[in-house]
């Protein structure tokens, strides 16, 4: 076993690009890890990676192995998961990523009633509005919104999302109802926008009379954080594109208020993404279906109480 917990290393150590980061990622310290890739190197008689104080690069051995050893773990997980699939006993971690507001509405509050149905089961999970790296990361799942970049990943398509321009009645009264895409930039209103590190310009895709269209808007408000946008709408600081299960409930109360109605925004699709490899692995399509089921309800039940086209 420590031979395969030395290849283990080896492929994480390969695809991070760095002991540290490796160690991390599997819960070990830097000198293991370390002490493990030596190993790998003495049984092989080759060095697998060329070490300075600021880099570490694949050597060609390192390379051509990296190949076969990502074949030797699958076949081993894959061995494992049908033990499991027989036993109808799924075991160990799962490794989860969503943005922040699809994790805090729709994901978090669920993983503790599929923790009871599983209880050898244990999730980790990670929320971000950053776009994430399900290989180098080590996830096995990854929910989202959009469209992937990556065309390699599988997609498991969940629904798509209506989603709402609103503000707060205290902003409309002092800056006016906008009632269309045209009269948001016309009159310069404040558009708060989420932004990341190599998100594209502000476009807000919304559906006129003579289809799709994007709108270039601006703001001085933006955030990576999509619940602090609402916040600021909801303080009337300006004007956000919501999915609707994140607003819904603001809405209904009358705290903020749909504006742009005449091009309401295209619907996004909410999706999960994973590897071949990983969704054969039962723990991993367990958690699948469980949230599919229950985060399409949610979204079908936002729709209806905000009273928005579904």
């Amino acid at each position: 076993m420590s031979y395969l917990e030395n290849i283990r290393t080896f492929v994480r150590v390969y695809e991070l690009g760095s002991m540290s980061a490796a160690g991390r990622d599997l819960r070990i310290s830097p000198a293991v890890t370390s002490s493990r890739i030596s190993q790998l190197e003495d049984r092989l008689s080759v060095r697998l990676f060329q070490r300075t104080t600021r880099s570490l690069t694949p050597t060609e051995q390192g390379k051509a192995f990296y190949g076969g050893a990502c074949e030797v773990l699958e076949a081993v997980e894959n061995a494992e998961a049908n033990v499991v699939n027989i036993t109808d006993n799924p075991k160990g971690s799962l490794f989860v990523a969503a943005p922040l507001g699809v994790g805090r509405r729709l994901i978090a509050p669920q993983v503790p009633e599929f923790l009871a149905q599983y209880p050898e089961v244990s999730v980790r999970l990670r929320l971000t509005d950053r776009k994430i790296d399900l290989t180098t990361e080590g996830l096995d799942l990854a929910f989202f919104l959009g469209q992937p970049e990556d065309s390699n990943l599988r997609i498991r398509k969940i629904a798509d999302v209506p989603r709402v321009l609103c503000a707060s009645p205290e902003y409309i009264e002092a800056h006016g109802n906008p009632v269309s895409g045209e009269q948001l930039i016309a009159d310069g209103h404040e558009c708060l926008n989420l932004r990341f590190p190599g998100a594209p310009e502000f476009q807000w895709p919304l559906i006129t009379d003579d289809g799709p269209k994007k709108f270039r808007v601006s703001g001085r408000y933006e955030c990576d954080d999509g619940d602090i946008l609402t916040d600021w709408a909801l303080a009337g600081h300006g004007i956000a594109m919501k999915p609707t299960f994140e607003v819904s409930s603001y809405i209904t109360n009358g705290q903020l208020v749909p504006v742009a109605v005449n091009t309401p925004p295209e619907n996004i699709q909410m999706a999960c993404l994973f590897t071949h490899r990983r969704r054969q692995d039962p723990k991993t399509r367990l958690f699948m279906e469980f949230m599919i089921e229950r985060i399409g309800k949610a979204v079908r039940n936002s729709s209806i109480q905000a009273q928005l086209p579904r």
